[in-house]
């Protein structure tokens, strides 16, 4: 499923336009993103928790010249299935 597919589903499920769906479906998306931008996380009890980790600054090799390069500190975005998710899925 892609995005338009479950702007579409949303459409249906919910009665609402495809342009009334594709808003609420990007607002969801800009909203965790902020919250994680902001450090936060969003949890979605039963669905699962959106979090960001730190990554640590390592060195790394480029395995086409073999020379060694400094791979900076980053942010990474995390997700963890709640139980019903990982439920619904097995």
């Amino acid at each position: 499923m892609n995005k338009n597919d479950l702007v579409g589903q949303v459409a249906q499920d919910t009665g609402l336009s495809k342009v009334d769906a594709a808003r609420a479906v990007d607002s969801v998306f800009d909203n965790i993103a902020g919250s994680l931008r902001n450090k936060g996380e969003v949890r979605l009890v039963g669905f699962g928790t959106f979090s960001v980790s730190h990554r640590k600054a390592t060195t790394g090799r480029n395995p086409r010249t073999g020379e060694t390069i400094q791979i900076s500190a980053s942010n990474q975005p995390k997700f963890k299935a709640g139980k019903a998710l990982k439920d619904a899925v097995n």
